[in-house]
């Protein structure tokens, strides 16, 4: 009896290990592959700087590998417009996205919620090119017809159609943390005289906040690494914007252009993988800045 005993506790022993053995490797794993992806970047991006000075690179807003009297190599307009374009998704879809959390989670009937949410999770499933199609076709128009344009190939259309991409993940992730809210907070706030809605503005929103920012953040890593929409929808002009109703044309929309027909080991080759080496190092400060005001966040709260 007390061998079984025995072989029972040490398959326990071994089925954690095992499974933390797993967890442990996948971690690793993680790890492993964003690290070889940055030193692939970082490996191909060098010899472009033995070209290019690093300061034109940054600094130069021309981007016109090709001409014929002197290649110039400056990515501050794609910069500037893979910025205005996020920003601009962001301050459409971060309200957007709240309030349509804050309905589904504390006024919607239940079977209203159980409508919604399917199309919200569906929409995050329509691939880019079908949205950048409803740019050209319905936004474009529209945008050229309001503000007198002559077409609606811009920051600003782009600005839409990636805060509708990004919209389904701030709204799911926004509801989950309301949810998450313990409900005395609610019954709390209630029994001392507040209505719903100062209950929802005033203790559920700010006790959710960590769980919403981080969605603020998640929709902002997809505004600012998507493509093919604002491929699509934005003009592609190399000028520098001056406004949101400038074509523009964005880092990954650069990269997604020029690389299929740049021949192998030239300047030209090895500049557009330094722009893709630039926009990994801004999404990695996006990711750590909103780590750092988590965990800020967090610690007030204790």
């Amino acid at each position: 009896m007390v061998p079984k005993r025995m072989r029972e506790v040490r398959l326990s022993r071994l089925k954690e290990e095992g499974i933390k053995a797993f967890f442990f490797t996948n971690g690793v794993l993680a790890v492993v592959v964003l690290v070889g992806i940055f030193g692939l970047l970082l490996s191909t991006a060098i010899p472009a700087f033995k070209e290019i000075p690093v300061r034109e690179f940054l600094a130069s807003k021309t981007w016109d590998p090709t001409s014929p009297e002197k290649a110039q190599y400056g990515i501050l307009s794609m910069i500037v417009s893979t910025l205005m374009v996020t920003a601009g998704a962001l301050l459409i879809a971060m309200p957007v996205g709240l309030g349509v959390a804050s309905y589904l989670s504390d006024v919607a009937h239940w079977r209203v919620r159980e409508v919604v949410k399917p199309i919200i999770e569906i929409l995050a499933g329509i691939p880019s090119v079908v949205v950048g199609f409803l740019g050209i076709v319905l936004f474009g128009p529209v945008i050229a017809k309001i503000f007198h344009t002559g077409h609606g190939l811009n920051a600003a259309n782009g600005s839409f159609l990636l805060a509708i991409m990004a919209l389904p993940t701030i709204i799911s992730l926004s509801e989950d943390s309301l949810n998450a809210v313990p409900l005395s907070y609610a019954e709390a706030s209630l029994a001392l005289g507040a209505s719903r809605w100062q209950t929802l503005i005033r203790v559920k929103i700010p006790a959710a906040l960590s769980g919403i920012i981080a969605s603020f953040m998640l929709g902002m890593g997809r505004a600012i690494g998507e493509t093919m929409t604002v491929l699509m929808a934005t003009g592609n002009a190399r000028s520098f914007p001056h406004g949101f109703l400038d074509s523009i044309r964005t880092m990954t929309a650069n990269i997604a252009i020029e690389l299929g027909e740049v021949p192998y080991h030239t300047t030209h080759y090895y500049g557009l993988f330094a722009i893709g080496l630039v926009l990994f190092i801004l999404t990695f400060i996006v990711n750590l800045v909103a780590d750092v005001i988590l965990s800020k966040y967090q610690q007030r709260e204790q």
